[in-house]
């Protein structure tokens, strides 16, 4: 799920604008429910139950049978791939949603609650999903049984993909669709709500996030190597300690500051609405030259740094045999996100000169896990045009929804699935209308949650926006 703004704390009240009606809340919170209920993640969990429970949700509403297609390499990897038809005669090609169901591992011994069990309490919902990104399938499934209650008859088809393994996995389902069914995928634009999003202070709107371009997702392994030996007889150079001294320098030389027309434009509109203070901060990141103590005191907020510059941090560490024995090996997972205009493997060389350690082997691990010598030389896409029939009615929407907080382009710090359409040439943007709170980002954290009025506001949203998008 995308990164949210850091805005000002003044906004707009969530209780303004359409409410979501009683029967659509009752509807949305039993899916949701029912969803976060299943366990989708990749070690031992089914993505497939997650697809038969949506399935079965549409078949009730009145789907056809042949407009819910089950496609996938295996039995716990199947896709959902629904088709709401638009009038008859329509030349219009189809929009294309896409949302994956599989999610982060989860471990109840983290967490104070069962991450796999639906909770409610003080105000939030509780679960493994609740932010990334099974409150978005929730809400697209919702709103197309609402639109179909109601007779709605879109000016073209919509396409919603519930998909597997954008979280991890070898089988990542929006790339597996566009390469074995991609009658299934043609669009004109796609809409992706694992990014973008309502920014919100203590329950207030403040911003719309839409995601105009993103980073660029790469493991790579890091191997240090030595003969071992016994524990008695330390050496400076065993294989825990040369992999140590790598992170550290990782540690010591981030990578360097760089911005984009989209970061740009992002900082531009975002200093609007914010603190004197911070504003001037960000005046003095944009400027040229930039303000060195400025943007010194900017970096220190994690998500302020992730925006201007590639990261890279270990995430995963592994070492040694036994307890008494020298480590002859050791290995760490290295994860980066890219900035546009840079590829994986201009990533690993940066990597190779910044450990500085000829011994030290670095490999580049691709989504299914294998490991090769290098990494792909791809660079990140451009982002799409802002096409007027995506932005015309999220601007009139989002007005409607939260009265005078601004749209603003974004870029994801992290990634989603958006690299897979994007690749097959299809616009693409991150979209959705549950807020997340400043500071409450916790995807792929312990204790995940969503206010359940920011749930319910974002179904009302989605609902509206669909229609907007496609009325006649």
């Amino acid at each position: 799920m995308a990164l949210v703004l850091v805005l000002a704390m003044s906004g707009v009240a969530m209780a303004q604008g359409p409410q979501l009606p009683e029967q659509d809340r009752v509807l949305a919170r039993q899916i949701f429910k029912e969803f976060i209920e299943i366990n989708s993640q990749d070690s031992n969990g089914s993505v497939t139950k997650v697809a038969e429970a949506a399935r079965a949700e549409l078949l009730k509403a009145g789907f056809a049978p042949e407009d819910l297609i089950l496609a996938g390499p295996n039995d716990r990897k199947q896709n959902l791939v629904v088709r709401y038809h638009g009038a008859a005669g329509s030349k219009l090609k189809p929009m294309l949603i896409i949302g994956h169901i599989d999610v982060v591992e989860a471990r109840r011994e983290d967490w104070s609650t069962d991450p796999y069990e639906f909770v409610e309490k003080d105000g939030y919902f509780y679960g493994r999903g609740t932010q990334d990104m099974k409150d978005s399938d929730a809400i697209a499934v919702e709103s197309l049984i609402r639109l179909k209650r109601e007779g709605w008859v879109p000016k073209r088809d919509i396409t919603l993909a519930l998909t597997a393994d954008e979280e991890g996995g070898k089988s990542n389902g929006v790339s597996w669709l566009l390469k074995n069914r991609p009658e299934l995928m043609q669009a004109e634009f796609v809409l992706n709500p694992d990014s973008g999003g309502v920014t919100s202070h203590d329950g207030k709107a403040v911003a719309m996030g839409v995601e105009a371009t993103e980073k660029t997702y790469a493991d790579f392994k890091l191997t240090a190597m030595n003969p071992g030996g016994h524990s008695s007889l330390p050496r400076p150079d065993n294989a825990i300690y040369e992999l140590m001294h790598a992170l550290d320098r990782l540690e010591a030389h981030p990578f360097p500051i760089e911005l984009n027309p989209v970061s740009r434009e992002e900082l531009k509109e975002e200093a609007k609405a914010l603190p004197v203070e911070k504003a001037k901060l960000i005046a003095g990141v944009l400027a040229t030259p930039m303000d060195e103590k400025a943007l010194a005191e900017f970096v220190k907020a994690p998500d302020e740094n992730a925006l201007l510059r590639t990261t890279c941090v270990a995430t995963m560490l592994s070492g040694g045999r036994a307890p008494n024995a020298l480590p002859a090996e050791a290995t760490a997972n290295v994860n980066c996100r890219i900035l546009p205009g840079h590829s994986q493997e201009q990533t690993r060389q940066d990597l190779i000169k910044i450990f500085d350690d000829p011994k030290l082997k670095v490999e580049y691990m691709a989504d299914d896990g294998t490991i090769s010598a290098t990494a792909p030389s791809r660079e990140s896409l451009a982002p799409p045009p802002p096409l007027p029939e995506v932005f015309n009615p999220l601007r009139a929407v989002t007005a409607e929804m939260w009265p005078g907080i601004p749209v603003i382009p974004i870029m994801e710090v992290g990634a989603s699935d958006s690299i897979y359409t994007m690749m097959a040439g299809l616009p693409s943007y991150g979209v959705n209308g549950v807020a997340i709170d400043e500071g409450d980002e916790r995807m792929h954290g312990r204790d995940e949650r969503v206010r359940a009025e920011s749930f319910y506001r974002g179904t009302e949203f989605y609902y509206l926006y669909l229609k907007a998008l496609t009325k006649p």
